[in-house]
């Protein structure tokens, strides 16, 4: 009997934590501190990606 398995990769960032949140500032700062609706869903895309990296163990330092 086979049992169901997710078939979803999720990447995996090549990126540190530091690179991440660095680009989270640098998006903030061009915003002027308000997000478009398509700058809300990238600001989104890297909260995750840093929430990834920063409690990796392989990149914990």
């Amino acid at each position: 009997m086979l049992h169901g398995m997710s078939t979803t990769v999720e990447p995996v960032s090549e990126r540190s934590a530091a690179e991440v949140n660095e680009e989270i500032r640098a998006l903030w700062l061009r915003s002027g501190g308000t997000l478009t609706s398509e700058q809300r869903e990238e600001y989104q895309r890297l909260v995750m990606e840093w929430a990834t990296v920063a409690h990796s163990p392989l990149r914990a330092a």
